[in-house]
């Protein structure tokens, strides 16, 4: 980890839950350097129709994720599901929280 990462290296975990019923997917990504190197979604759906569209968002969203900084991450519509982005940024933005490198708040010194 560089001394002016803002968030921790390692693997971290995190539900984000999204819509009305509410559905949930848990995504599991590492961290290194701030830049997420890999991502694993876990579907929750029961629905056949959800179960499905949590599938093909999970296959999809490794492509438009890894390599890129953990703040610049914010996906919209993917691989035909509308709402299964809400609970990824939901669950990213938890991710953040839990890995915020406290390190770097702290005055030099």
């Amino acid at each position: 980890m560089s001394e002016d990462s803002a968030y921790e290296d390692g693997v971290f975990t995190a539900t984000g839950q999204y819509g009305g019923l509410p559905s949930s997917i848990t995504v599991t990504v590492t961290l290194v350097d701030d830049v997420i190197t890999s991502v694993r979604v876990t579907p929750h759906a029961t629905n056949p129709t959800s179960l499905d569209l949590q599938r093909r968002f999970a296959a999809a969203i490794p492509v438009v994720v890894v390599g890129k900084r953990i703040d610049e991450v914010k996906v919209d519509r993917l691989a035909g599901s509308s709402n299964t982005p809400d609970g990824f940024n939901a669950a990213i933005q938890r991710i953040k929280e839990q890995s915020r490198n406290d390190a770097s708040q702290l005055p030099a010194g």
